[in-house]
């Protein structure tokens, strides 16, 4: 089990944090006592979200995308709190690119989804490592970057990425620090918030049933956190967690079995597949 972080007086670091999962975490960590550092290209809104928090806050505004940005941020965040206790990759996009569409889709994806995290990591990992003090990063993964559904592939390609990317780190941590800095890939399920839902306003009544609001993704977090997960997938209203690891064993199996490429999509597989889902 890993020594949590989220207690008093220790700092968060939160990107994409004016809006959905990285705004509910901003809340709940300040419930918690927590130190914040809020980032997000929404300056306005991090001042409105700022100012519901009783919490220490520094805000900073600017594009994942901008490795100056990014040394700003953690500039700032050490000059205001001498320590980075949890740093949460949460920022990022939605936009398309199938496989042969413009690659300037394919850089825009990439360079928000994956390789600003890469960025964040090289400026903050080693403030993290040099410290004395427990700290964890969480990177946020989707389950469309492990069963990488048909529609979207720069999306998937970049999400399959992140969780590659935090498992090497997760690994490389554990050999450095034995386990006083600790990775972790959050994969929301189903979730209410602005990216899945553009223009949604959070407290109207308009969220689908099947939906988890983004504070229960938080919740669901800090439990699995707590007990030392790595892979913390979360479920929603629709999906269960024994449907979400029948539809990666079906995924890996894809490739184990020699099947065609994705053939839960593959109608020559779908009765197969319903098959495989009722067992």
């Amino acid at each position: 089990m890993s020594k949590s972080v989220i207690k008093p007086g220790r700092v968060a670091v939160i990107t994409g944090a004016a809006k959905g999962i990285g705004a509910a975490a901003a809340r709940r960590f300040a419930r918690e006592g927590m130190r914040l550092s809020l980032f997000d290209r929404d300056r306005e809104a991090l001042e409105s979200l700022a100012r519901t928090l009783r919490a220490e806050c520094c805000i900073v505004s600017g594009d994942v995308t901008s490795e100056q940005d990014l040394l700003r941020l953690r500039d700032t965040t050490l000059t205001a709190f001498g320590e980075i206790s949890l740093l949460m990759n949460n920022a990022g996009i939605k936009q398309g690119g199938g496989p042969w569409d413009n690659p300037s889709d394919w850089r825009i994806q990439l360079e928000t989804n994956l390789l600003s995290v890469v960025n964040m990591q090289h400026l903050f990992v080693p403030v993290m490592l040099d410290s004395n003090n427990n700290a964890a990063i969480v990177n946020l993964g989707s389950k469309e970057g492990i069963t990488t559904p048909p529609g979207n592939a720069a999306y998937s390609v970049a999400k399959a990425g992140m969780r590659v990317l935090t498992e090497q780190l997760a690994h490389d941590l554990r050999m450095r620090a034995g386990g006083r800095v600790t990775a972790h890939l959050l994969v929301p399920g189903y979730t209410w918030t602005d990216m899945n839902f553009p223009g949604m306003q959070e407290n109207k009544d308009q969220k689908p049933d099947e939906a988890w609001t983004a504070d229960q993704v938080i919740a669901y977090f800090i439990g699995r956190y707590e007990r030392g997960d790595f892979y913390i997938i979360c479920p929603d209203n629709a999906v269960t967690p024994e449907m979400d690891a029948r539809r990666i064993a079906w995924s890996y199996h894809d490739i184990l079995d020699n099947r065609p490429a994705l053939s839960r999509w593959h109608p020559d597989w779908k009765n197969a597949f319903n098959e495989w889902m009722k067992k």
